[in-house]
C-alpha cells in the first residue's frame, strides 16, 4: 500500500485540475448572485430547514449573503490562481460546506459532491506548478505528486457512479416512467422540447444513465476504450448541462478525466512548458501510517454512508431516510398535499395555519414529501407558540405520490409531532408504511 499511495508521478492532471476547479468554484458563487438563487434560498425564505443539528448555522441578515458569496467566490478565484492556495482551499470549503448545511430546500447530490471534493483539495499538493504561490516561493515548485493524489479522485468517482447506476436499477426506472416525468417539465425547451417526449428517447436516457454511471469509471481507465469513453462523457454531459440545468457539476466531472489519461497528452494541450516527470521514485513521508489509516477510512465512509438504508425499515423511496448522502440522483418524481392542525392544549381549540404565510414555494413543496422537515417545520411552531405562552399539539394530514402513482397518506395523523424526537439512524414510526400500490418495491 506504501508503495502504491507513495509512488510519485507527474501531476500536470492535478495543475490543470487546480485551475479548473477554482474557475468552477468562481463561476459557481457569482452564478447564485446574479441568477438570483441567493434571492431565492437565502433572502425571501422566512427561514432555512437546514440539515438536522446544524441549527445554529443561519444565513447572514439582509442582503449580507450576496456578500458572503462574494468572497466566496473571490476564494474560488485564488484556487485557481494558486494564491495562497491552501488557505483558500481551506476558506472556500468551509464557507461551502456551511451553505450546504444552513439550507436544504435545494439539495442535490452535486453540492454534496462539491463539499467533498473541497475538503480533498485542501490537503492535495496541486499549488505546486503554475501558481503565484511558486511564483513567490520558487521551493515549492514540483513537477511530481505522490500516486494518491490522482487515485483519491478515482476511487471517489468510482463510488459516486456506482451507486448512481445501483440505485437506478428498480422498476419505475426501467420502465423510463421516472424519466418521462422529469421530462415533462423540459416540453418548452426550444428545438429538442418535443424530442425529450418521445417514450424512446426516455427509454435511451434511463439505460444509457445506468450504463453510462455503471462502466464510465472502468472505461476511462482502459487504455483501448479510454478515448471513446471521454467521447461518450462529453455528450453525457453536455446532454445533463442543457437538459437537467444542474449548474457546474457536468464540467466539473468532465475536469475529472484529466486523471485518466497520460501526462504527456495532459502536458502537450494545457502545460507544454513543463518538464514531463519520468521517474517512478517512492517518497514516503513521515505521516505515511497515520495517512494510510486516514484513507481507509475516509473511503470507508463513502461506501457505507450511502447503504445505511438498507438497515432502515422500509422503502427510502417512501420515506427517504438515508436518502441524503447517498448518490442517489434524479431517481424518483414525488409530490404531495399536507395540511397542520394545532391545537392549544389549554383551551383544546384549533389554531388555524396557512403555510404559505410561513414557508416559499419550493419550501411547501419539499415539506410535502420530506418527513424530516415535517417535523422540523413541527418543532418551529411549537417554539413560537411557546414564545406567546402556548403549549400545542401538532397533527399532520398528509398525502404524497411517488412517480405519479395514486397519493397514499404518508405521516400518521393520530401523532402529536410536537412531542416526537428526530430519529437520525432510525425508522421513524410516525411515517406510515409504503402499500405496494404507492411505489414499486
Amino acid at each position: 500500500m506504501k508503495t502504491f499511495l507513495f509512488k510519485h508521478i507527474d501531476n500536470s492532471s492535478l495543475i490543470v485540475f487546480r485551475i479548473i476547479f477554482g474557475l468552477l468554484c468562481f463561476l459557481e458563487s457569482v452564478g447564485a448572485i446574479f441568477t438570483g438563487w441567493i434571492k431565492r434560498v437565502f433572502i425571501d425564505p422566512e427561514f432555512t430547514f437546514t440539515f438536522i443539528g446544524f441549527e445554529w448555522l443561519q444565513p447572514l441578515p439582509g442582503n449580507w449573503m450576496y456578500a458572503y458569496y462574494a468572497i466566496m467566490g473571490i476564494f474560488g478565484f485564488l484556487i485557481m490562481i494558486g494564491y495562497k492556495y491552501r488557505a483558500s482551499a481551506l476558506a472556500f470549503a468551509i464557507l461551502w460546506s456551511c451553505t450546504y448545511l444552513m439550507q436544504k430546500s435545494s439539495y442535490n447530490n452535486h453540492y454534496y459532491l462539491l463539499m467533498v471534493l473541497s475538503f480533498i483539495m485542501v490537503i492535495l499538493p496541486a499549488h505546486r506548478y503554475a501558481s503565484i504561490d511558486v511564483r513567490l516561493n520558487p521551493k515549492l515548485k514540483r513537477i511530481s505528486m505522490p500516486n494518491w493524489c490522482k487515485w483519491i479522485f478515482v476511487i471517489q468517482l468510482f463510488i459516486v457512479y456506482t451507486y448512481a447506476s445501483a440505485a437506478k436499477l428498480y422498476p419505475d426506472w426501467l420502465d423510463a416512467s421516472v424519466v418521462g416525468l422529469l421530462m415533462k417539465g423540459k416540453a418548452n425547451y426550444p428545438i429538442i422540447g418535443g424530442l425529450l417526449q418521445q417514450q424512446y428517447v426516455h427509454y435511451f436516457i434511463a439505460y444509457a444513465g445506468i450504463l453510462f454511471d455503471g462502466l464510465i469509471i472502468p472505461l476511462l481507465l482502459w487504455k483501448k476504450t479510454r478515448k471513446y469513453a471521454f467521447f461518450a462523457s462529453i455528450f453525457f454531459h453536455l446532454f445533463n448541462s442543457i437538459v437537467l440545468q444542474i449548474g457546474i457539476f457536468p464540467y466539473l466531472s468532465l475536469a475529472f478525466t484529466l486523471f485518466f489519461f497520460d501526462a504527456k497528452t495532459i502536458q502537450n494541450i494545457f502545460l507544454k512548458k513543463k518538464p514531463l516527470y519520468v521517474d517512478s521514485e517512492i517518497k514516503t513521508p513521515r505521516y505515511a501510517k497515520i495517512f494510510q489509516i486516514g484513507f481507509v477510512i475516509f473511503f470507508s465512509i463513502q461506501v457505507g454512508l450511502p447503504l445505511r438504508h438498507y438497515f432502515i425499515k422500509d422503502n427510502v423511496l417512501w420515506t427517504e431516510e438515508g436518502h441524503r448522502l447517498s448518490w442517489r440522483m434524479m431517481l424518483r418524481s414525488k409530490s404531495g398535499s399536507i395540511y397542520f392542525t394545532i391545537i392549544d392544549r389549554a383551551t383544546n381549540n384549533t389554531i388555524p395555519i396557512r403555510l404559505k404565510d410561513h414557508l416559499s414555494a419550493k419550501q411547501l413543496k419539499n415539506l410535502a414529501t420530506k418527513p424530516d422537515m415535517i417535523w422540523q417545520f413541527s418543532q418551529r411552531l411549537k417554539r413560537q407558540f411557546a414564545k406567546e405562552g402556548k403549549t400545542i399539539s401538532i397533527y399532520v394530514r398528509s398525502y404524497v405520490s411517488v412517480n405519479g402513482k395514486r397519493s397514499q397518506r404518508f405521516i400518521d395523523p393520530k401523532v402529536d409531532l410536537a412531542e416526537i424526537d428526530w430519529n437520525s439512524f432510525s425508522h421513524s414510526e410516525w411515517i406510515l408504511p409504503s402499500k405496494p400500490e404507492s411505489l414499486s418495491q
